[in-house]
């Protein structure tokens, strides 16, 4: 990124770990010594409602809000979210949907953990940070499931 500030937009349908993934996201730049705004926008509060999270990370950051037509990254876990998102995207804005992962991580409850991995191609945090993440998130087989999910995502780009 040439600008101080990194803004990441993520997009989905309720029940489809936006938080959880925007949460991880936070937690990953903060331990990286950013300063992080985070917001947050529930739709429905029942499965199939449109959730969006914004978490920005740089040097200082002032709002949590992404601006308009400022999105660097969008992680759309459902590919009609892009749509919704559009006025926040410009033509540098890098699309990360479920059509690049495999076609089993796309339909799997694991999407947004390996929608993590192919964000950090073009992130390049450190894979142990993502790691210990994800197992302080899921414990046990779940935990480990994950962290496969985002080496498979991690690998695809």
């Amino acid at each position: 990124m040439s600008r101080d500030i990194t803004n990441v937009l993520f997009v989905g349908i309720g029940g489809q770990g936006i938080i959880r993934a925007s949460d991880m996201l936070t937690e990953a730049a903060f331990r990286l010594g950013f300063d992080v705004k985070k917001s947050e926008l529930h739709g429905m509060s029942q499965r199939g409602g449109s959730v969006s999270s914004d978490v920005r990370f740089g040097k200082k950051v002032l709002s949590p809000m992404v601006p308009v037509g400022m999105t660097d990254y969008l992680v759309a876990v459902s590919e009609d979210q892009i749509e919704v998102a559009r006025p926040y995207l410009n033509d540098a804005t890098v699309i990360v949907r479920p059509s690049d992962l495999s076609a089993d991580d796309a339909k799997s409850r694991m999407a947004n953990i390996a929608m993590l991995g192919v964000l950090n191609r073009y992130l390049k945090f450190p894979a142990d940070l993502w790691e210990t993440l994800i197992r302080e998130n899921f414990s046990g087989p779940v935990g480990e499931a994950n962290v496969q999910a985002f080496r498979r995502g991690a690998n695809l780009v």
